[in-house]
């Protein structure tokens, strides 16, 4: 009996995300990512408007919220999402960990706000001089279950030792590229979505002594990835 309530609970479950993807159909990537370039501008002159911050925006997204980006980030302080993006209240579904390590509960937090709250753009955002890559780049052991983040990081590192140049740069590019990666080939939701076309996933780095997001090219993307 058990085994058929949770069947039931699922195929309910399935059914609302279905329900509530097609009226909460967001706006296109390339405008969510437009917009968030626009806010990083701002951010970085000086001229951020801090929208979506008032007495009026808290009442609305109490009763519901319509993010038009994703944000897969770390859990550094030093990166405030809504703040480097300029923007506000309900604006960004965002996850954070240290690293921006993706896990079971990471995936399907991100599922979730494609399939039902809409999203169709999701950012892999990683920062310069990340501390967590630079324990992944580095050989000795960590306490605890910090392991389980340095584990998740060390093919960047792996995959960049060799490079000329910053290796903690090389490694902060590449695990953000492969996240990326990761993300996209990620059943059933989002590798079917991004392949339809339905959604974008991208990688940037935000860079602590400028604020600068750049994001990465397709082509390195696909090269590191291989």
């Amino acid at each position: 009996m058990k085994s058929y309530q949770w069947i039931l609970s699922f195929l309910l479950f399935a059914l609302t995300c279905n329900v509530f993807a097609e009226s909460n159909t967001g706006i296109s990537p390339q405008e969510a990512l437009q917009k968030l370039i626009e806010g990083n501008i701002r951010f970085t002159k000086g001229k951020s408007k801090r929208p979506n911050q008032s007495l009026e925006r808290i009442r609305e997204v109490s009763k519901k919220q319509s993010p038009f980006a994703t944000i897969v980030g770390c859990s550094d302080s030093r990166v405030p999402n809504e703040i480097i993006f300029d923007q506000g209240l309900g604006d960004l579904f965002i996850l954070r960990t240290a690293g921006q390590v993706s896990t079971y509960a990471s995936w399907g937090s991100i599922e979730f706000s494609v399939a039902v709250l809409g999203v169709n753009l999701v950012v892999v955002l990683g920062h310069s001089n990340c501390g967590a890559v630079s324990a992944a780049c580095k050989a000795n052991d960590v306490p605890g279950h910090i392991i389980t983040l340095t584990n998740a990081i060390k093919p960047a590192a792996e995959k960049t030792k060799h490079l000329e140049g910053d290796w903690l740069e090389h490694a902060v590019k590449a695990n953000v590229a492969l996240q990326v990666s990761s993300l996209r080939k990620l059943d059933p939701i989002l590798s079917k979505r991004y392949n339809n076309g339905e959604i974008q996933i991208l990688g940037a780095i935000y860079d602590l002594e400028t604020g600068k997001v750049s994001f990465l090219d397709e082509e390195y993307i696909t090269s590191i990835s291989k």
